[in-house]
């Protein structure tokens, strides 16, 4: 799903507010998560996950193309982990009762 998708989703399911609205609820809500990410916060959506950053040292590494090696500088990295109960929803086994034998789903 794309911010675009997201954003269209959340639109049509709640009709009461215009597109330029949930964008701008949309933007406020992932500013507000990035602005907590980088101050070193953790960030937790309950039944999701959580976002926190990683930090990685500086490191020697290896050109792959030409084998010379490389000072890689430290550097923070986002890093997710699911929640119980979005590991579970998505782990659930599937139904085939409503699978068509080339794949598709019905409608």
């Amino acid at each position: 799903m794309t911010r675009s998708e997201l954003i269209a989703g959340l639109a049509e399911g709640n009709p009461h507010l215009t597109v330029a609205d949930v964008e701008r609820i949309v933007a406020a809500l992932f500013d507000e998560m990035t602005l907590a990410l980088s101050r070193g916060e953790r960030v937790e959506l309950r039944g999701f996950g959580a976002f926190t950053v990683k930090h990685r040292q500086a490191r020697a590494g290896r050109n792959p193309r030409t084998g010379e090696t490389v000072d890689v500088a430290q550097k923070s990295v986002p890093f997710f982990k699911a929640g119980k109960e979005l590991r579970e929803r998505i782990n659930k086994p599937v139904s085939t009762s409503g699978v068509k034998k080339n794949g598709g789903a019905k409608n």
